[in-house]
């Protein structure tokens, strides 16, 4: 497209009468995004889907970046703050920044970047119809458990025991630990779960799972592990622990393997509901979607050096294989 022709769409895009909502005095509608770590991809992502739409930040929407840095416990401060600028809309993702918005926003939509069982974490009342002011994309990642599993176990097949690190509270509640206990009663390997008061305590955590003599890992999904994924590779492979993710950018910074939806993208998806609550649509109203495609994804080059051989028939099942 040249420069000329996308000047003219991007100045030719209308935005639908503002909320009643919106503060007195401001001209573009201001969109919140609160995470509990701030990873550039992420916004970058959203971005990139709000500019698909036809909004230029600036221009025809503002937006306010806040992070907690990785401290949780500055999430409900955080919250309060944007609340105060009363935003049309706030983005945020993951359990706890999403619990310490609703608790603030009061009737500002909010959509969900990432969350895992929005019903059980009672952010909505169903997937099809969430009822309230809350609404945006599941990350599936309970139900996925047990496939994860089976996939590590076609890996590491003489485990001796499988950790599942996990924070403390909901990132591991009655609902993960049914799915893994059936995936890990029918594959015959026996489970330790590990929580961490804090990300900081992974150190301690691999201690414990090489003192138990586990020689596998699922790592629970989190944010907060993401951040950590520098750590959790050092650490595994130091322990020489074969680990799986539910994030490919783990993977990619030297972790063994992953299978989930891709959550960078998921932030791009997230803009659509931006563009509808804008244009007038209710949070109540916007079914939370599923994801409908898992990336398998598979390090090579960290299997080779923890002595693993990834079978054929699972590298040819990979949507990415690094070699």
């Amino acid at each position: 497209m040249k420069r000329r022709d996308l000047l003219i769409l991007v100045g030719s895009v209308t935005i639908a009468a503002p909320r009643a909502g919106r503060a007195q005095g401001r001209s573009l509608p201001l969109v919140a995004f609160l995470s509990p770590r701030m990873a550039a991809n992420n916004v970058a992502a959203f971005r990139r889907g709000l500019y698909e739409l036809g909004y230029v930040e600036g221009r025809n929407i503002a937006l306010e970046v806040r992070s907690a840095d990785g401290d949780n416990r500055r999430l409900p401060i955080l919250a309060a703050e944007i609340v105060a600028l009363k935003p049309d809309v706030i983005v945020t993702n993951g359990e706890p920044a999403i619990r310490a918005v609703k608790n603030a926003a009061g009737t500002i939509p909010i959509v969900m970047a990432i969350v895992d069982d929005a019903v059980a974490l009672g952010f909505a009342q169903s997937l099809a119809h969430p009822g309230g002011n809350l609404t945006g994309l599941s990350i599936l990642a309970t139900e996925i458990l047990g496939k994860r599993l089976e996939l590590l176990h076609e890996v590491a097949t003489d485990p001796g025991c499988v950790a599942v690190l996990h924070l403390a509270g909901p990132n591991y509640d009655a609902k993960a630990a049914s799915e893994l206990a059936a995936a890990a009663k029918a594959l015959g390997v026996v489970l330790l779960p590990i929580a961490l008061a804090d990300v900081k305590e992974v150190a301690t955590g691999f201690t414990e799972m090489t003192r138990q003599h586990c020689r596998a890992l699922l790592v629970m999904s989190d944010p907060l592990f993401v951040d950590a994924r520098l750590q959790l590779v050092e650490l595994a492979a130091q322990h020489h622990i074969a680990a799986s993710y539910d994030n490919n950018l783990i993977v990619a910074a030297g972790g063994l393997m992953s299978y989930g939806p891709d959550t960078v993208d998921m932030y791009r998806q997230a803009a659509a509901y931006i563009d509808k609550i804008l244009k007038g649509a209710k949070p109540a109203d916007l079914p939370i979607e599923q994801p409908t495609r898992f990336k398998l994804v598979i390090n090579l080059k960290t299997a080779k050096a923890l002595g693993l051989s990834v079978p054929e028939s699972l590298l040819a099942r990979a949507d990415e294989v690094i070699e």
